[in-house]
């Protein structure tokens, strides 16, 4: 306990419980039209609907729905990022009632209709940028992810940004975010926190929060870690989004073994197995290897 304020349990989202050791993946279904890795796969609804069925034939035990590109590009209103997630999380859960559905929105206005359509969590990339976030979550007993940008505004990228010690200044932003969220009425065991890479981030930065994420782990907070595809690995390997896949599994193995609890991406076979590894792993460390 910090400040008064209790530290989750196990993680609790919808009708689902991830205790500690056990990991959960989270797969990608983009309601956009210019998303940086499926140029637009899954704009059409019926598309992102065979996608959503295959994550979860595949392990996601999350699917997490959105309807903004995070980069730059065309200007997307809140009546259009409904349009995009609403219909679909309401058929998402009518097909899928025991996955844990996720609403990926900054946005308090989009956050409520989310979640009254059956959303079980508000992914918010960037660091509660619509103060009202955390109501919404409070409101509909939600989940929420609490992370960190930075100090940018959505869809912003960082120009020379510099931290004295970025992990730090992560652990310290997302506790504070969590923490409020928990005086706000957000059920503690609902709570995820993301270092979020990449945003706010340089690649050195990312690089050094994937290295030290046992020490966002040690705050008691669930870790989510979004590294898939990311441009921290391109630029680390020197390759293109379509031969990301490699050093992708290798940063989800890591942070899993480092204590992530939520692992989202875009190939959930693949991260799968990966996680799965490490779990297995973990439960014979200290047992001479016999399994």
């Amino acid at each position: 306990m910090t400040d008064g304020v209790p530290r989750p349990g196990p993680l609790r989202l919808g009708g689902r419980e991830f205790p500690a050791g056990c990991h959960a993946v989270m797969g990608v279904i983009n309601r956009t039209p210019d998303s940086f890795y499926d140029r637009g796969a899954t704009f059409a609804f019926d598309a992102a609907l065979r996608a959503a069925d295959t994550a979860v034939q595949r392990g996601a035990d999350i699917i997490d729905v959105g309807g903004v590109k995070a980069g730059y590009g065309e200007h997307v209103t809140a009546r259009e990022e409904i349009r995009r997630t609403v219909p679909f999380i309401a058929e998402l859960r009518a097909r899928h009632p025991d996955v844990v559905i996720s609403a990926d929105t900054w946005r308090a206005e989009v956050a409520s209709e989310c979640a009254a359509a059956g959303a079980d969590l508000v992914n918010d990339t960037w660091a509660g940028a619509d103060p009202d976030l955390a109501r919404v979550a409070a409101e509909y007993d939600v989940g929420l992810v609490c992370s960190h940008s930075g100090g940018l505004a959505p869809r912003t990228d960082p120009h020379r940004v510099a931290y004295t010690d970025v992990v730090a200044d992560v652990a310290a932003t997302v506790t504070h975010l969590a923490e409020r969220a928990v005086a706000l009425g957000v059920r503690a065991e609902r709570i995820v926190v993301d270092p979020t890479h990449d945003f706010g981030k340089n690649t050195y930065h990312s690089l050094e929060l994937t290295r030290r994420l046992g020490e966002l782990a040690a705050t008691g907070w669930p870790v989510l870690v979004a590294v898939s595809n990311k441009d921290f690995i391109g630029e680390t390997l020197d390759v293109p989004v379509a031969d990301r896949l490699a050093g992708t599994v290798a940063t989800l193995a890591i942070s899993a073994w480092e204590g992530a609890r939520v692992l989202r991406v875009h190939d959930v076979a693949a991260a799968r197995l990966a996680v799965d590894t490490v779990a297995e792993l973990a439960a014979t460390e200290g047992k001479g290897g016999s399994v």
